[in-house]
């Protein structure tokens, strides 16, 4: 059994993220590759004891990277899922970190 943990890896705290959750009460996580929408919902729930509206999920593609002299290679493959909340006003993620 996965806790909510092991589902949520870690907040989104991009400039695109930041404002997505001033204007229109979304957060953003990176999540588990297998995580699914409703255990998502769940988790997000469970830790920020709010209310869940929707879940959006998106896999990101590993991008070309060079590391070092002439070593080609690739940033990781993740998930991120984009959470959008009930509540009227949004959440500071920054201050749950």
């Amino acid at each position: 059994m996965k806790t909510p943990y092991d589902i949520l890896i870690r907040p989104v705290l991009t400039e695109k993220a930041v404002n997505m959750n001033e204007k229109e009460n979304k957060l953003t996580f990176e999540v588990s590759l297998d995580a699914t929408k409703p255990e998502i919902k769940q988790a997000v729930e469970q830790i920020l004891g709010v209310k869940v509206k929707s879940v959006r999920t998106v896999i990101i593609k590993p991008k070309p990277k060079r590391v070092g002299f002439r070593n080609p290679g690739f940033t990781k493959k993740w998930k991120k899922a984009i959470v959008k909340l009930d509540s009227d006003k949004p959440i500071n993620i920054a201050e749950l970190i």
